[in-house]
């Protein structure tokens, strides 16, 4: 009996090793060696530019919706073709006023009262795009000024259905700031590999640019309503690019506590969008449901083997003296050896999370980044698969102060 117990340990924790490294490292490294897809069109060679309609959902927003829609007007796109929609359901402070202050240059509002959500209140602005291609964008974010001809010169290709660009975070506010951004170089690298085979599977939704004709409402509840939206494109036959040369930039959470916020409540729409697979995954496309499986549904399911991995190791470890085994079934040194690199990983990311509080450290503090980025990352994971479960409303966003 014991040993068919240290078995299952041993095969729990290797197991659970072995997920964990093809998440974050087994996956890059696969869709890098896949061969590239010849495109139809090079879209650099695209002269005429289709029509745009850019829709900013602003919900209380009135510190920094001036300089988004000054951003917005300075973006070098013709003119004619070009329209500023803001939609401000919701709103209890002078975010509408601030709008309807540029109406005359061009810039278009639509307001209600009733708040219900971001989803709904993009839904409601639909019939009142005009553009070709819809490229959705939050009031906090911040266009170089060629990014929305970056963003539509790829449509000249029939089979693109939707672009997204890099999204890239503003330096200077510290570990937070520098962990975040390390965080976003890492997902341009794998959505640079996955658009070079085919199509990307993951958008930044404040710089995603969709076919008008190729848009699916979703369900006013869904939490993440970009991922959901790319994947009803996708679904439909299109290609979805990354276009890392269309850039927006923005700050990161004021705080460590309020980065928790936000993260908890994405992976809570992981959470979500794994139980709507069904409605989400394109079954007719298997090279892309693996994709998607392996960049999207794994990542929040790390903190569950991360766990699986430290707890087996333990018990592991407590019946070595009751059944003591080779290394394979993590007999000693080998077990001790795994659980003191697991207790000294978190050991740093509680030390890391705290220097990030107090912005101290010096160069040390480059020790804790990684530890502290993944084990509070994965923590958020768990927190947001608890809120799915409670099913609270996530689709109404908790509002984060902007730095």
């Amino acid at each position: 009996m014991i040993l068919i117990i240290s078995s299952l340990l041993a095969v729990l924790f290797w197991g659970s090793l072995a997920l964990i490294f093809y998440t974050y490292f087994g996956y890059p490294l696969l869709i890098s060696l896949l061969p590239s897809r010849k495109p139809t069109i090079n879209p650099s060679q695209a002269t005429a530019l289709p029509s745009v309609t850019l829709l900013i959902a602003a919900h209380n927003e009135q510190a920094v919706i001036e300089e988004k829609i000054r951003n917005s007007l300075a973006c070098e796109y013709p003119r004619e073709k070009l329209q500023i929609l803001i939609v401000t359901d919701g709103s209890q402070d002078r975010t509408p006023d601030l709008v309807q202050k540029y109406q005359g240059q061009g810039v278009e509002l639509l307001h209600q009262p009733e708040r219900r959500g971001k989803m709904a209140a993009i839904n409601r602005a639909m019939p009142s795009v005009r553009g070709e291609i819809i490229i959705f964008s939050d009031a906090n974010n911040l266009y170089q000024t060629d990014t929305l001809q970056k963003l539509a010169q790829p449509f000249s290709d029939p089979q693109v259905g939707a672009v997204t660009g890099a999204k890239l975070i503003l330096k200077g506010d510290g570990d937070l700031g520098e962990s975040e951004g390390l965080y976003w170089k890492y997902e341009s690298y794998i959505k640079k590999q996955e658009t070079r085979v085919g199509s990307c599977t993951s958008v930044a939704g404040e710089i995603l640019a969709i076919r008008k004709s190729a848009y699916i409402h979703p369900p006013d509840n869904i939490i993440n309503d970009d991922f959901f939206t790319a994947m009803q494109v996708i679904r439909q036959g299109y290609r979805l690019v990354y276009t890392p040369e269309a850039k927006s930039a923005e700050r990161v959470s004021p705080s460590a506590r309020d980065e928790m916020i936000r993260r908890t409540r994405i992976n809570a729409g992981r959470y979500q969008a794994i139980a709507l697979s069904r409605q989400v995954l394109p079954f007719r496309q298997p090279v892309l449901v693996w994709q998607i499986f392996s960049h999207k549904f794994m990542r929040p399911l790390v903190p569950f083997f991360m766990l699986a991995a430290l707890v087996s190791n333990g018990l592991a470890v407590l019946i070595q003296p009751i059944a003591p085994q080779g290394w394979l079934f993590l007999g000693p040194p080998l077990g001790i050896v795994f659980l003191v690199l697991q207790a000294l990983f978190y050991l740093l990311a509680v030390v890391g999370t705290r220097v990030q509080k107090n912005q101290g450290g010096g160069r040390l503090r480059t020790l804790f980044y990684l530890p502290t980025f993944l084990t509070n990352s994965n923590l958020a994971a768990l927190q947001g698969f608890f809120q799915f479960l409670k099913k609270r409303p996530g689709h109404l966003w908790q509002r984060i102060e902007r730095r």
